[in-house]
């Protein structure tokens, strides 16, 4: 019996697929998921709420229809459960922000990846000068913007870490990068009988109090001012590392991993989760993806396997380690000491 002949179909979707991607990213830039969260509207009232000139406003409309995006029911669009739930400005679950980031900056950085794998150079903001984080961190009302889009892509990850690690055993930890604190939060909220820590620059503090004090956790989730590079990691039971060591090299992910077992008692453990690669190399896509993304956004940083992570650890000193998978494309690799 003859084989199927080859078609090119999926090779042209996958090149084409950034038509789909601006669509999305530019209905978020919009905030047009938000707006249809207030009530379903028609094709004239959206348009003209967003500002949208009539040519193409009901062709965008409706291929976010065809894209699982939105639903119609007669002529008014309304957000799927999934919009709904994540790009809706008004909900703490938000992770626009983080598409809202893409937009903006990684959209038109990504253009230029022929020119990062020739010369291994970052086409981010450092080509012109420029320092996105610096910057970041400088103005408090976007800092805060980013801040809350990272608890919303955490979440999931934080509540099957929560689950899975065995945090009977231990009594304290600290998140070490911790942003806005929804992974201190979420593992606080599942075990009352820990403490916990939430580790990064001064400025991130009123912001990590204000989130932690909403969720009524103020006296058992503190927050720890320090930079991780320079100072010592706090001593607690355990400490939790997410998507952090992929923006850095191998030598400056190893001091980090050091500096994490010196800190740890004997029987602690190190948490690091990640999109990890997997070991084979060949089916994890959105991980092999990120590393293509710190090569754009960093000078030396790479995601990695979780057999990587593993040999990583065991050269820092840790005796034991496992891989657990978490939510979505997310892993943890656990290093007991």
């Amino acid at each position: 019996m003859a084989g199927r002949p080859l078609v090119p179909d999926r090779l042209l979707q996958i090149g084409f697929g950034f038509w789909g991607s601006k669509t999305l990213l530019t209905a978020v830039e919009l905030g047009l998921f938000t707006e249809v969260a207030k009530r379903p509207l028609d094709g004239k009232a959206l348009a003209a709420r967003l500002k949208l000139h009539p040519r193409s406003a009901r062709d965008f409309f409706d291929t976010l229809v065809a894209l699982g995006l939105l639903k119609r029911t007669g002529t008014r669009y309304a957000n799927t459960p999934e919009t709904a739930l994540f790009l809706d400005r008004a909900k703490p679950s938000y992770v626009g922000g983080m598409l809202e980031m893409c937009n903006a900056r990684l959209y038109g950085f990504w253009g230029s990846l022929t020119e990062a794998l020739r010369t291994g150079r970052p086409q981010n903001e450092v080509k012109t000068g420029g320092d996105f984080f610096g910057t970041l961190y400088a103005d408090p009302q976007r800092l805060e913007g980013f801040l809350k889009a990272m608890t919303g892509l955490s979440q999931g990850t934080a509540r099957s870490m929560a689950a899975k690690f065995p945090w009977k055993r231990y009594h304290s930890f600290a998140d070490i990068g911790c942003a806005q604190g929804g992974v201190a939060v979420e593992i606080a909220l599942a075990h009352r009988h820990l403490n916990g820590q939430g580790m990064d620059l001064p400025v991130v503090r009123p912001v990590f109090e204000a989130y932690v004090k909403s969720k009524k956790l103020h006296k058992r989730v503190t927050f720890h001012e320090g930079d991780f590079f320079k100072e010592p990691l706090p001593k607690v039971d355990v400490l939790i590392m997410g998507h952090i060591l992929h923006d850095w090299d191998l030598k400056e992910k190893m001091m980090l991993l050091r500096k994490a077992y010196a800190a740890l008692p004997s029987g602690g453990a190190v948490i690091v989760h990640e999109a990890l690669i997997d070991d084979a190399r060949k089916t994890n896509a959105f991980g092999l993806l990120m590393s293509l993304n710190m090569l754009i956004e960093t000078k030396g940083g790479f995601d990695f396997t979780g057999a990587d992570c593993r040999q990583w650890m065991k050269k820092a000193g840790f005796i034991r380690t496992k891989v657990e998978p978490l939510a979505g494309p997310d892993s943890m690799v656990i290093g007991f000491k």
